[in-house]
């Protein structure tokens, strides 16, 4: 009978496959770890206590949109953004340029905003065509006295309309029962 002496336990294969496991994932636990710290999370404003603060005024600039009937039909296509503006207040004039948002809801990195300039009775400025999806479209002018906002969907055929529910309703930008025109 020849008995070999026991090999030293470094020596079998099934301890460091059974070690191989936890090692995996205590790597792969360092790596997410790395991961989150290096990288921004873009969901989360640096200035989230300001914005806090100031959300009192930001609704009171919705409300005032709300008060003159302020209706927008945004149009995207082909690199360039699209805006007519239409109130039911007789007292609101147009601004001589509009600042426009398009921001995802999701993905910081997409966000862009442009100026538009008004030739006729619209507002067209470019912007890079944002990818396909949900975009949030926010309007404004430049003394940031009111300001609509809106959801897009692209691609998108035709206007979007942006504004009050009751001026949208009443078939507003272009219909019979159109708001006041707004005086030039």
């Amino acid at each position: 009978m020849n008995l070999s002496a026991p090999r030293p336990w470094h020596r079998e294969p099934w301890p460091w496959i059974l070690m191989a496991g936890p090692f995996i994932v205590v790597v792969a636990a360092l790596y997410t770890a790395w991961i989150a710290v290096k990288t921004s999370d873009g969901l989360v404003t640096e200035d989230y206590y300001k914005k806090g603060l100031a959300i009192s005024q930001t609704l009171l600039r919705s409300e005032q949109a709300s008060k003159v009937g302020l209706v927008a039909g945004v149009h995207v296509a082909s690199g360039t953004i699209s805006v007519r503006l239409q109130a039911t207040s007789k007292d609101f004039v147009l601004p001589p340029t509009l600042l426009v948002s398009i921001s995802h809801p999701t993905r910081a990195g997409l966000d862009q905003s442009a100026a538009l300039v008004r030739v006729g009775d619209s507002y067209t400025g470019s912007v890079r065509l944002p990818a396909a999806g949900h975009w949030l479209v926010l309007l404004e002018d430049e003394k940031k006295t009111w300001r609509l906002l809106g959801n897009l969907i692209l691609p998108a055929n035709g206007e979007t309309l942006i504004g009050a529910p009751a001026a949208r309703n009443a078939g507003a930008l272009g219909t019979d029962t159109a708001p006041a025109d707004i005086r030039q």
